[in-house]
């Protein structure tokens, strides 16, 4: 009978690496404890920010409390910490704001799954009361939704709230109302379409942030050619991106020999005739303003300026695509055609003064919705964390102009859907209400940390806004400005639904995906093959 060999028989590559089960699940858990346990003290509106300094030769400073700015901005070699990384893009990708709640909260479920796994209670066990807990935690929250988008008065002041609310806990809290009707009006200027392209925002060293302003129409950060109009009345614009340089000789690697200085004066003359028919294939679209992706150089901004046209050049990509949205044209890239070519167009066309700077101010434009918000700010990292704070809010009021539904914030929702599913723990039977209590556990856990956050007694204030919502008072929240708990109706902390409910169900979706994992498998490092070409 042949003998069979006990030793472990290795499948992998030299150098792979595995972790098998108790310990790849330690591993998952200690990765995504750490990234939760990372940002947490950023959460709410007394939270911390935190300070980024990137590396090389050019080390940025950026100041933020962000959870998807931190979290994209660090390096992470754990896979279950990189899994909710993700999460956190996606949060800010989907709804705008929530990425530091949503990332503490898979946390928060990790950190309960551990003790349960330690008391061996399987995975799947776990994930069916999670799941139900899930199930029941929605419909909860579904049903303490309100909306208030049939009332246009009450909706409007629905959208000043979760502003306030959403910016209470970024840089602009101490000017959170002034932000607020900044975003609202920006956003209700939208109609509903939710297109925030429309929505330009400019950043302009000096001044401070009370002195940031919406303007209605669009302002390009660029100059107007050398001895060209500075103000044009019912702009017929072209907006292209095409070489404005003359136009030299494009063949890779072509060389021109010639044997004196005239045949080089002869290949300079010829190279002008190319861009003075370029600019004159231009001039017969029958416009007053040619906006260029690219450089003009001084011959063709002459000719420009001699046929009475703005020219404005190098606006860049990002620029250019929203200067044909707002204006309602095309970009083009060849003028054979003028009757195929969409012109944009606008009333007026003038040079402005913010600051020190000149700026091009495009106002009556054909897309009417459009407008810019020029930020005013002490130093760079203000200007960039308060933008950071203002698209989070444009974000979401977008997200709620489209569902109108709101909910209360504070810690309220989630001690509404922590009560609901310990209710549906206390009638079912089994294991699986162990993992439904630890749910609604990780759940409490938010108002906790916004509250340890604060400075305040958590322990104490969480037994009172229990006690508050066994007596029914549905509504009451943490009310951090005092260091009480209070009726979130009449303090008007709103959130949005949306942003709530994406909160739950990404933060269940992704702590039990790390969950199910029993196995980590590293791929053996490319081993380095030296040159063999060296210069």
């Amino acid at each position: 009978m042949a003998s069979i060999s006990l030793a472990p028989v290795n499948i992998f590559k030299t150098g792979a690496d595995e972790e098998k089960a108790e310990t790849a699940r330690l591993s998952s858990f200690v990765g995504a404890i750490a990234i939760g346990d990372l940002i947490k003290s950023t959460l709410g509106p007394k939270g911390m920010d935190k300070i980024l300094l990137s590396g090389g030769r050019d080390a940025s400073v950026t100041v933020t409390n962000d959870g998807a700015t931190i979290l994209k901005s660090i390096g992470i070699d754990n896979p279950a910490a990189k899994i909710l990384v993700d999460m956190s893009k996606v949060q800010d990708d989907e709804v705008g704001d929530g990425t530091t709640s949503v990332t503490v909260l898979a946390a928060e479920l990790l950190r309960e799954a551990e003790v349960l796994v330690s008391k061996k209670i399987h995975p799947q066990t776990i994930i069916s009361g999670w799941r139900k807990a899930t199930h029941t935690a929605r419909e909860a929250l579904l049903k303490a939704a309100v909306d208030h988008g049939s009332d246009e008065e009450i909706f409007r002041t629905d959208l000043l709230n979760i502003a306030r609310t959403t910016l209470s806990s970024k840089l602009l809290t101490h000017h959170k109302d002034h932000f607020a009707k900044l975003a609202v009006d920006a956003v209700l200027r939208l109609k509903g379409s939710g297109n925030l392209d429309a929505i330009h925002v400019i950043k302009k060293l000096g001044g401070s942030l009370t002195e940031s302003y919406l303007d209605e129409g669009f302002l390009l950060d660029k100059k107007i050619g050398v001895n060209q109009p500075k103000r044009i009345e019912n702009a017929k614009i072209l907006i292209a991106n095409t070489g404005m340089d003359t136009d030299k000789i494009k063949i890779f690697g072509s060389r021109v020999r010639v044997d004196s200085t005239a045949k080089v004066a002869e290949i300079e003359l010829a190279e002008k005739e190319k861009m003075k028919e370029k600019v004159e294939r231009i001039l017969k679209h029958g416009i007053n303003c040619f906006i260029n992706r690219q450089l003009i150089y001084n011959y063709p901004e002459q000719m420009f300026a001699a046929a009475g046209i703005m020219a404005i050049e190098h606006a860049d990509f990002v620029g250019v695509e929203r200067l044909a949205l707002v204006t309602g044209g095309e970009i083009a890239s060849t003028f054979d055609h003028p009757e195929m070519v969409k012109l944009g167009s606008c009333k007026l066309i003038e040079e402005v003064m913010i600051g020190e700077d000149k700026l091009i101010h495009f106002s009556g434009v054909a897309m009417g919705e459009a407008c810019t918000i020029v930020l005013r700010g002490a130093t760079q990292q203000i200007l960039d964390e308060a933008e950071r704070s203002l698209h989070d809010a444009l974000c979401v009021l977008a997200q709620t102009v489209k569902d109108t539904r709101t909910v209360y914030g504070g810690g309220c929702s989630e001690m509404l859907m922590a009560n609901a599913v310990t209710e549906l723990a206390n009638r079912t039977p089994g294991k699986e209400s162990v993992a439904m209590d630890s749910f609604a556990k990780a759940l409490r856990t938010l108002p906790i940390i916004i509250a340890d956050n604060a400075g305040y007694d958590s322990a104490d204030l969480i037994s009172q806004l229990r006690a508050a919502h066994s007596e029914g008072k549905s509504t009451y929240g943490l009310d951090m400005q005092n260091g009480t708990i209070g009726d979130m109706a009449c303090l008007g902390i709103t959130e949005s639904f949306l942003v709530k409910r994406q909160v739950l169900l990404s933060a269940a979706e992704a702590a039990e995906v790390i969950l199910r994992v029993d196995d980590i498998i590293k791929a053996a490092p490319r081993k380095r093959v030296p040159d063999q070409h060296p210069c």
